[in-house]
């Protein structure tokens, strides 16, 4: 076990970095959490929830976010170093995804605001028209204290999952901009600038097909607020990210696309997080890992240090085996969305292999982010209960990284939807020819085929065994 990479992010990803151009701003954005972002990020964590000052002295609204002010440095340093414009100015996902691993490590709430930056930037670049990618992304993209931040808002209060029906914000069309008027109930990264929305044209079906995604600047063209904060929520972590309810009335927007094809830019969006959840995740772990075998080197126990322990050193073998697995599958997905986010539909052959492979990484990696964070808490023992010692911090991080961008049984239903209707396990599976036995690929391949002919109810209730062992397939075949 290379127990001295695992203390350190830049060097736990290796030989992803070997002859990076980006690894000599990594090694220093790494340093500056060791330097000022751990005391800033726990500190954060420990607040709580911030408040809302919605009114200035003059009685007009603001909706300002009070964080401390170190709370705007920790999160304009990671802006500043370049998580955003590197991968604009290289045309290539890789650089944002390194940035978000490296935060993750130290802080995965403020991974999101990177997230949902990069979630809007890209529509924005792909599919807004001329005047308003030029208006709008250029304030994305900037290298100092004066970027603008992005949030994607489609949740609303019946639920996140089923859009199709849940989505009630109505869209009117008024002639140079669109109007919106509803309310967005799970909001991340409240206060933004800039956010991309999912809304319903007046008379559109009340289906998936009905939904189309807009732009919505935080003021109007006048100035004034164009949206505003009801509340923020009360999380049980995630706390560098403020997070709440978003009421949108007549608020100014600008149609990304083409209002029939809203739905496929909203998963679009979906995957660009879910990719940055399964690097987040896998950032998780290894810092619980980290923090794990730090404490049980020093930690005696019946005349030598805990680690030292039989059961608890297989433990320690076994988990980073599946950190190298989680990393080597969250990894792969990176790779697959770096070929075709420039992609617009009708999609290749290749994009629907990379949703199957993002499905697959989003529940393992988070699945396995919560049981290995809960692990770290039991080596620390009572210790790590206690929220002064930060271990408890990393569970209640992990939880909600099960649950962002679709639950682990909305992955495993996304993920038989298209093995089912594009038949990309065969694409998967072909790509792993060479990295896994053959009678194992057949075997699988056999089982999904087999799976995918069962009844629909049948088919959902016992989806998730065959979904974990194809997940966990993917991992070891790649990480060998």
């Amino acid at each position: 076990m290379d127990i001295e990479n695992l203390s350190s992010p830049t060097a736990w990803l290796g030989n992803i970095l070997t002859d990076s151009p980006h690894q000599r701003a990594l090694c220093e954005y790494e340093a500056w959490w060791e330097r000022e972002g751990r005391q800033i990020s726990e500190a954060t964590d420990r607040a709580g929830t911030p408040s809302v000052r919605m009114f200035d002295s003059a009685g007009r609204r603001v909706d300002q976010i009070l964080y401390a002010p170190e709370y705007w440095r920790m999160v304009k340093h990671g802006y500043r170093s370049g998580v955003l414009w590197r991968s604009f100015e290289e045309k290539s996902l890789i650089p944002t995804y390194l940035f978000i691993y490296v935060t993750g490590f130290y802080d995965p709430g403020l991974a999101c605001p990177y997230t949902v930056s990069l979630s809007t930037s890209v529509p924005l670049a792909k599919y807004a028209s001329d005047d308003v990618r030029s208006r709008f992304l250029p304030h994305m993209l900037r290298r100092d204290d004066e970027v603008c931040q992005g949030a994607t808002w489609m949740t609303e209060i019946k639920g996140g999952s089923d859009l199709g029906a849940n989505v009630e914000t109505v869209a009117r069309n008024g002639g140079t901009r669109w109007l919106l008027t509803g309310d967005k109930y799970f909001a991340s990264n409240a206060g933004a600038e800039l956010a991309v929305v999912a809304a319903r044209p007046e008379g559109a079906p009340r289906d998936v097909r009905g939904l189309a995604l807009f732009l919505v600047p935080k003021f109007r063209e006048n100035g004034e607020l164009n949206y505003t904060i009801r509340r923020l929520k009360d999380k049980v972590a995630t706390r560098s990210v403020p997070t709440g309810e978003i009421e949108l009335r007549d608020s100014e927007a600008y149609l990304l696309g083409a209002a029939d094809r809203g739905i496929y830019l909203i998963l679009e969006v979906l995957n660009c997080s879910r990719v940055a959840n399964s690097i987040g995740a896998v950032a998780l772990a290894q810092r619980a890992i980290a923090d794990a075998m730090s404490f049980a080197r020093q930690r005696v126990a019946f005349g030598r240090p805990i680690v030292e322990h039989p059961l608890l050193a297989r433990q320690f073998e076994e988990r980073y085996c599946q950190l190298r697995r989680a990393g080597a599958l969250a990894w792969y997905a990176v790779q697959l969305l770096n070929e075709v986010w420039q992609q617009q539909p009708p999609y290749s052959e290749r994009y629907h292999l990379f949703r199957l492979v993002a499905h697959l990484a989003k529940y393992w990696t988070a699945e396995f982010a919560v049981q290995t964070a809960k692990w770290a808490m039991e080596v620390h023992g009572g210790l790590g209960v206690l929220q002064e010692f930060g271990v408890e911090r990393w569970l209640r991080e992990a939880m909600i990284l099960a649950i962002w961008e679709g639950t682990s049984h909305r992955q495993i239903l996304d993920g038989l939807e298209v093995m089912e209707r594009k038949r990309a396990h065969h694409l998967l599976l072909k790509e792993l020819s060479g990295r896994a036995p053959a009678e194992e690929l057949h075997d699988i391949g056999a089982r999904i085929d087999q799976h995918l002919a069962l009844p629909a109810d049948q088919k959902q209730a016992t989806a998730a065994e065959l979904f974990d062992d194809l997940a966990m397939l993917v991992a070891r075949s790649l990480a060998s």
